[in-house]
């Protein structure tokens, strides 16, 4: 199958185009990582799961992908958090970056290829800084801070769509001592004693956050790269500050090809966040649902829509993913028991056409901006197909067909359908079981067999019936 040219959304432009890298095959990504200071929540798990899932898909069509995800592990919550429970800012850090990466991991996200922690790289933050100071885009306060001069860079409010003058009068601005402008942001933060520091030209201090995502892509992946993704929230003032220092520094524009916006988790229409006490964390929704069921539902809606969580709605999703994977092991089983067959009846031919179908709207869905809602409702149509070869026992080879594809599909968004492994011995106990189902059934002692079909559906093993043949496969 030819698969359709990937198209994907620029925030910056408003446009949807043709997927053009700087440097094909290679495909560089930044994606903003986590600041470490308590656990990872569902809002935290989305833009996490479908940039995952757009690696995977990129890696699909060919392309070579260098994806790095940061670790914010120096900022003003960090500290705060520290200082409530008497530890150092580094020990936060590192406890609140382990559970973020083992709740990821739970929901199937890969590692990405780097993850740069803020830091590690404070001395090229520091020669940035001043090469903005020296370029007239930045200013030093009196009391140690320092400033990127908004004024000096005339793009600013490109990527928000806001404008300088609506910035002041809204005052949605970072507060600061020696600004010249209200809307002008930190590049450098003096330091508060007792606070963590670092030495620098304009005093002890630590780098503003804005500054460490755009020195750790300089320092990873060069003036330019391919995606930048993040979280809806992100765009203003974090991204749209990103690139105005980042341009100003290098002279190179534009800095970013394409910018990915993931729309936020909401709760009853508001924003998941720590500070509203309406989050919900990965590992509590994981341990009740699973961590494909939580994937199904974080892939439901369209990346740049607001996504709204409820106990439901994953309750729902969760009983999808297990129709899909029911599907598929009916399907398996189905062809281990009856065997190859060449002979494609009118119906199988029908079905065979429809499971092409669904196979094309698939990857048309993928590339057309990684649209997993769609992406989605083609697996619902093979999954259907599998599911009903396998129930009104047609061909056997297309059921291994419809089988492959779901289990492609489903892998290929990062979902976990290792059937379980049972050892031999156990194997042939589960075989036993079921030639003494079969002769009870022959002996029509039908309450037995029953009974025996029950006790088994309890341990997770499912047995259906097709003429005189059994088969089974195991469900969870």
């Amino acid at each position: 199958m030819t698969l359709p040219t990937l198209k994907v959304s620029d925030t910056l432009r408003g446009v949807k185009e043709d997927f053009s890298p700087i440097d094909p095959p290679n495909v560089k990504i930044y994606v903003c990582g986590p600041t470490v200071y308590d656990v990872a929540h569902v809002g935290h798990a989305r833009p996490a799961v479908f940039f995952d899932v757009v690696r995977r898909y990129l890696e699909r069509l060919g392309y070579r992908v260098f994806l790095v995800t940061n670790v914010t592990d120096i900022e003003d919550k960090i500290i705060r958090r520290a200082k409530e429970e008497g530890v150092s800012f580094r020990e936060i850090a590192d406890r609140y970056e382990r559970e973020y990466f083992e709740a990821m991991a739970s929901l199937g996200v890969m590692l990405p290829t780097v993850v740069p922690r803020a830091t590690d790289y404070i001395d090229d933050m520091i020669r940035v800084i001043e090469g903005l100071i020296e370029k007239g885009h930045a200013y030093p306060a009196e009391n140690g801070d320092v400033y990127f001069d908004v004024s000096s860079f005339p793009d600013y409010g490109r990527l928000s769509k806001i404008k300088i003058e609506e910035l002041v009068a809204g005052a949605r601005v970072e507060p600061g001592e020696g600004k010249r402008s209200p809307e002008d942001f930190a590049l450098w933060k003096a330091s508060a004693p007792g606070e963590p520091s670092w030495p620098s030209p304009w005093g002890p201090g630590r780098p503003g956050w804005h500054i460490e995502c755009s020195v750790m892509i300089l320092k990873l992946l060069g003036p330019q790269i391919d995606i930048h993704g993040g979280g809806q929230d992100l765009v203003f003032p974090h991204h749209e500050n990103e690139i105005a220092q980042t341009e100003a520094y290098t002279g190179i524009s534009p800095f970013v090809r394409y910018w990915m916006h993931v729309g936020l988790v909401t709760v009853g229409g508001e924003k998941m966040a720590k500070s509203l006490r309406n989050y919900f964390e990965v590992k509590v929704v994981v341990e009740e649902f699973g961590s494909n069921a939580v994937r199904t539902f974080l892939l439901s809606a369209h990346y740049r829509s607001p996504l709204e969580f409820s106990l439901d709605a994953l309750k729902s999703a969760k009983a999808r993913f297990e129709s899909w994977r029911s599907a598929l092991l009916r399907a398996e089983a189905y062809l281990r028991e009856a065997g190859p067959s060449h002979e494609l009846s009118e119906e199988d031919l029908k079905l065979r056409a429809e499971l092409q179908d669904a196979k094309k709207r698939f990857y048309e869905a993928m590339s057309d901006d990684f649209d997993t809602p769609k992406a989605l409702s083609a697996i619902d149509n093979v999954s259907a197909i599998a599911s009903r070869i396998a129930s009104e026992s047609l061909s056997p080879n297309l059921a291994g067909e419809a089988a492959v594809t779901l289990r492609d599909y489903l892998q290929l968004l990062g979902f976990s359908v290792a059937e379980e492994a049972m050892p031999a011995d156990l194997n042939r106990l589960v075989e036993l079981l079921v030639d003494v189902r079969a002769a009870l059934r022959r002996k029509k002692m039908w309450d037995l067999s029953d009974e025996i079909r029950s006790r088994l559906a309890e341990l997770g093993i499912r047995l259906e019936d097709k003429g005189d043949q059994t088969v089974w496969w195991i469900e969870r």
